[in-house]
């Protein structure tokens, strides 16, 4: 079972220190206050982070890829409305390393966006259209090799 608990730091502000099950703890806040992320953020927050640890465990595990270097980005559209739930996702992964196989590339991403990501599960089911590109640069001096995209849908 997944727990979480939060507790207001202060009676006159929105402020909330978040214990997990596993016991960390962070600070959530809103745009007024500014000292730590809105709820919001942390879901896409989440969604590169599901797809970041399958994509370079698969990558390194069973494509036996040297990944050197990887950054995943996530930018989301919401819908203006309440309650405003991603409408529209972009997920870039940008790998580094050394000959790095495209295919197993695209084969890692469809692996988590089909099987393993349930953060991307839960956004896809409500609603939002999910696009994925990546990029691939070779380990040390070298030119990014520009991947096509590799898109799901809704």
């Amino acid at each position: 079972m997944i727990q979480a608990k939060i507790k207001m730091t202060f009676p006159t502000r929105l402020q909330f220190v978040v214990e997990t099950g596993s016991g960390h703890r962070f600070i959530i806040d809103d745009l007024v206050g500014q000292t730590g992320p809105k709820p919001i953020e942390l879901m896409a927050a989440a969604l590169a982070g599901c797809t970041a640890f399958d994509v370079v465990t698969i990558l390194r595990t069973k494509k036996h890829q040297t990944v050197t270097a990887y950054e995943v980005s996530v930018e989301a559209e919401q819908r203006p409305s309440p309650p405003q739930v991603f409408t529209n996702v972009r997920i870039h992964h940008s790998i580094t390393g050394v000959e790095i196989d495209p295919q197993s590339v695209e084969e890692a991403i469809r692996l988590s966006e089909s099987k393993y990501c349930s953060v991307g599960a839960m956004i896809r089911q409500s609603g939002a259209e999910i696009t994925t590109t990546y990029s691939i640069q070779a380990a040390g001096p070298g030119e990014i090799e520009k991947q096509p995209l590799v898109a799901s849908a809704a």
